[in-house]
């Protein structure tokens, strides 16, 4: 597989990753580090690096595709591993990462920190937030969401060109669509290194922590939305009519139908996905047997003094996980992904892969 390091102003610790990886072909991505590290740059240049330009700094995630960019057209049908240029991943982890990758053919290999020892605080409370989110929003146990230390198999190199994003939360952007479309995820334990207190690093917690966690708080802010629509529409109608039966059905009938357009184009989204009127029927059949949940709820609390609007916010929050996760798993699961590599040339792809 191929070495991809994708940088932004290194120091020597650089140097020392492509002198260590010396006859495996290493790819450093300068994502507009500016004269100032030109000889940086140059140094891992005489070591063996391809060494790829940006004028400007453009973000790690656009520095990782005009990577994946560069591998696809120079070294056609190998894979690609990808590492951090601050020292946090050693050539032993980065070799270990790619070996596994090469040998099982998985989608995506990660290689996951435990997050043991003497860790900063921002990088284990970061790392232990995402990680619940994302298993909160996707149902896939990943112990390290955050790593830069990553394997793809060639196939997947016109996949990950398509995916959105250009900065830091690209990378995490990459794991929700693997998840979203059914993508196998295998993690290899690496060593935790963190050197004077992650110093080096570039990431900025306030804005790169908004575009990490943007992609999963869509998720929460769809069902926010219905939720207040819901409710909306529920007095209104309560109010006009009177009937608790009639408030229920029209309320739902409105939220859905926001819903259903919101997470089907937003939430959802799929570059590949089942005609609009198999999931509207799928989403309908769920939103009427959540109905019959909710207006049985409803009349069991109000019968028994409960106010009205207590018990709709009890029996939607009951509801809440029900409802995401059929979404999730069932109604917007999308078609199977297909690549841009046909099968045949796929495997004859791996194979040439292996022999790197």
């Amino acid at each position: 597989m191929i070495v991809l390091v994708p940088a932004f102003e290194p120091d020597e610790r650089l140097v020392a990753l492509v002198r260590a990886l010396r006859g495996r072909p290493v790819v450093v991505v300068d994502d507009g580090s500016g004269p100032a590290y030109a000889a940086v740059f140059a140094a891992a240049a005489d070591e063996g690096a391809t060494v790829l330009t940006h004028a400007t700094n453009r973000g790690k995630g656009r520095a990782l595709k005009t990577g994946f960019e560069h591998v696809a057209r120079a070294f056609p049908g190998h894979g690609v591993v990808c590492a951090d240029c601050d020292g946090q991943h050693t050539p032993a982890d980065i070799l270990a990462v790619a070996e596994h990758a090469r040998a099982g053919g998985t989608a995506v290999v990660l290689g996951a920190r435990q997050l043991t020892g003497d860790v900063p605080l921002r990088s284990r409370f970061g790392n232990a937030c995402t990680r619940l989110a994302f298993r909160a929003g996707t149902g896939c146990a990943v112990q390290d969401t955050q790593t830069g230390l990553r394997a793809y198999p060639a196939h997947m190199l016109p996949w990950l060109l398509g995916v959105r994003g250009e900065r830091f939360e690209y990378e995490l952007v990459v794991l929700l669509r693997a998840a979203q479309e059914g993508l196998p995820v295998e993690e290899v334990t690496i060593a935790t290194v963190y050197l004077d207190g992650n110093s080096s690093s570039h990431f900025r917690p306030l804005v790169d922590s908004a575009r990490i966690y943007a992609p999963l708080l869509r998720f929460t802010a769809s069902s926010l939305l219905a939720f207040v629509v819901d409710a909306a529409a529920l007095v209104l109608l309560m109010t006009a009519t009177g009937s608790l039966l009639v408030s229920v059905l029209g309320a739902r009938v409105v939220s859905s139908a926001v819903n259903f357009v919101v997470n089907r184009f937003w939430v959802f989204r799929r570059r590949t996905r089942h005609p609009v009127r198999r999931e509207a029927v799928a989403y309908w059949l769920l939103a009427a047997v959540l109905m019959a949940a909710g207006y049985g709820s409803l009349w069991t609390l109000t019968a028994a003094g409960i106010s009205l609007l207590v018990a709709k916010v009890v029996t939607d929050l009951a509801l809440f996980v029900v409802g995401f996760q059929v979404q999730r798993t069932a109604v917007f699961a999308g078609r199977a992904a297909p690549t841009s590599v046909p099968l045949a040339q796929r495997a004859h792809s791996d194979r040439s892969a292996s022999t790197d």
